[in-house]
């Protein structure tokens, strides 16, 4: 097996290190070639550190794991295995409101459930249905991993309106 290529779109999140952490761990199961981080140029500081850790993390564990930092998701995709996704539509702001929001109305905020979670699936359902059209063009074959939340939400829109196969999980 020449080894895995793997691409994670928010890759400058503060969670990616714990999934480096988790494949480096599994390397002689999941042999992992190109580790891919993707996200905006807005996040260009956090995808810089982020991979500057992911680099030293492969390199103390000894692994020969080529971790590129990209903005171009159609990059990252073409010929994926495995595709993350773990990103925020809107921010820390987006989900500042989110969790406040529904307190005026006596209502817990939380990005996963109720009002706020709403409003996250609402501003995360068109970015992700675009990013699986990616998919369908670029890696056909891959398995789509979501952490972004709600994941549940989420995963129902790829599951029901694109042909990517995938699965949602949330940590």
């Amino acid at each position: 097996m020449q080894g895995l290529k793997i691409a994670v779109i928010g890759g400058g999140s503060s969670y990616t290190p714990e999934i480096i952490d988790g494949l480096l761990r599994r390397t002689s199961e999941l042999p992992v070639r190109e580790l891919w981080l993707v996200d905006i140029p807005a996040g260009r500081q956090k995808l810089e550190t982020v991979g500057e850790l992911a680099r030293r993390m492969a390199e103390r564990a000894g692994a020969p794991l080529g971790i590129r930092l990209t903005y171009d998701r159609r990059e990252a995709l073409t010929g994926a295995d495995y595709v993350l996704t773990q990103f925020r539509v809107g921010g820390l702001a987006a989900r500042t409101r989110d969790e406040r929001f529904p307190l005026a109305y006596r209502v817990l905020g939380q990005e996963t459930t109720g009002p706020g979670g709403l409003a996250k699936a609402l501003r995360t359902i068109p970015v992700i249905l675009d990013i699986c059209r990616d998919i369908e063009s670029y890696c056909p074959e891959a398995w789509l991993i979501n952490f972004t939340n709600p994941a549940g939400l989420i995963t129902e829109a790829i599951l029901r309106h694109t042909g990517v196969k995938a699965i949602g999980l949330c940590n």
